[in-house]
């Protein structure tokens, strides 16, 4: 098991550093092809599009990690009546977006012309949601270099078509380019889905396998729903952001140019150099879940403790060092990756607490995996009410984008404190072995 779990982590963490590099090496290409003009338009999309990615899956990757991790016969039981019903419920996503871009993007964002990059989301969702079903089964099987090449070829194929595509769609306008964007996703995840399936057993699929069990879809529900609350609240927070701050501080007289602007600063560099290092911690919290849960479920609460102590350790080894790289050196990386220096000051003040973010991922699957999906999601709740709140408070004190700034502050120490305060109380209050 030992050995399993450190095999399955390296593996994670080589593969994400390679998909890390080729994420660098797009928003590079995407930065000087689209300009910050561009990036400021699609970070404006960004969060719908991340909202709808929580909607399109409902959380039933994880469900399926725990499930298979745990009940490791009936498999096929678990994965294809699940992913029909999420096929079905996807095509209705696709409906609702179609129906409320208007209305996000001229009423919301203020932007007529975010109209048809939004509207592209809905058409990448099922492809998205296939991709992230068929990696669920794959880490519940505690098998992850299937996952880990599908992410290097999504992104490697999202590179080549953003080089190929993106520069071209810019003769016919800036919005047609970003629209693109958007719509490569379809191709990146198409052939990330065809990369899985090479790997999954070749078994017979007969039409019972269709049939779904009732008592199985309440219990894939039963984890997923919980899971996807959380990251829809995350996601939520993430989409009224940009609404909330683009309509107070329009409010108190800053410009929308200045607004687009600095809010492109923010989302399009310093939070991505900021969360360079995730490739590492996000490895870890993959590898931990089905661990956790089989310990957990079995009562060895001495192995569950000693395995989420070593994620936090493993990830607090490339969270500290990159910490201080951006508090001292901040410009060395941000022109190395972007070529720019704007965001300076941002990424000095937000790096120290980001420390604690590297953390958050590896401690919200340890509570998935005990079961306590709950309590994941009541910690993003508070987060996310912390953060709207005070960012709605702190826009009326006239500091620009560093209301943005504190209230993101808030929500990473509000939803670390409570992992840590619930993992500590369950792991104490449980009377196994």
């Amino acid at each position: 098991m030992k050995n399993k779990f450190v095999k399955s982590t390296i593996i994670l963490i080589i593969g994400g550093l390679i998909t890390k590099i080729l994420g660098m090496a797009i928003k590079i290409v995407l930065t000087r092809t689209i300009g910050t003009e561009g990036i400021s338009k699609y970070m404006l999309v960004l969060p719908t599009f991340n909202l709808f990615i929580t909607l399109c899956n409902l959380g039933v990757p994880t469900a399926i990690t725990k499930m298979v991790s745990e009940r490791k016969k009936s498999s096929k039981k678990i994965v294809i009546p699940i992913t029909y019903i999420i096929l079905v419920y996807n095509i209705l996503l696709i409906i609702i977006l179609f129906i409320i871009s208007p209305i996000l993007a001229k009423n919301l964002l203020h932007s007529d012309d975010l109209y048809y990059p939004l509207i592209s989301i809905g058409i990448t969702l099922p492809f998205i949601a296939v991709s992230s079903i068929i990696k669920g089964y794959f880490f519940g099987k505690e098998r992850v270099f299937p996952c880990t090449l599908s992410n290097i070829i999504e992104q490697i194929v999202r590179l080549i078509l953003t080089i190929l595509i993106v520069g071209n769609m810019m003769q016919y306008g800036l919005t047609t380019a970003i629209t693109f964007v958007v719509l490569i996703n379809i191709l990146s995840e198409g052939f990330s889905i065809i990369v899985l399936l090479f790997f999954l057993p070749k078994e017979k699929i007969v039409k019972e396998d269709f049939h779904k069990d009732n008592k199985i879809i309440r219990e894939i529900l039963g984890i997923s729903i919980p899971t996807t609350t959380s990251r829809m609240i995350g996601s939520i927070t993430y989409f009224f952001e940009p609404i909330i701050l683009t309509n107070m501080l329009k409010y108190i007289g800053y410009s929308n140019d200045y607004i687009t602007l600095e809010y492109g600063i923010i989302n399009g560099y310093v939070y991505p150099l900021l969360l360079l290092p995730s490739f590492f911690t996000l490895a870890i919290s993959s590898a931990i879940l089905p661990v956790v849960s089989n310990s957990y479920s079995r009562g060895n609460i001495l192995h569950t403790k000693k395995k989420i102590k070593e994620a936090i350790i493993f990830s607090l080894l490339i969270g500290i060092p990159s910490t201080l790289i951006f508090i001292f050196i901040p410009d060395v990386p941000l022109k190395l990756v972007y070529n720019t220096n704007l965001g300076l000051e941002y990424i000095k003040v937000t790096a120290p607490f980001f420390l604690l973010h590297y953390i958050q991922a590896p401690l919200t699957s340890s509570l998935n995996g005990m079961g306590y999906s709950k309590e994941a999601m009541k910690g993003t709740l508070y987060g996310g009410i912390i953060k709207l709140l005070s960012l709605t408070i702190l826009s009326y004190l006239k500091i620009g984008l560093w209301s943005l700034i504190i209230s993101s502050i808030l929500n990473i120490l509000t939803v670390t404190i409570h992992h840590i305060y619930y993992i500590n109380k369950y792991l104490k209050s449980t009377n196994y072995s």
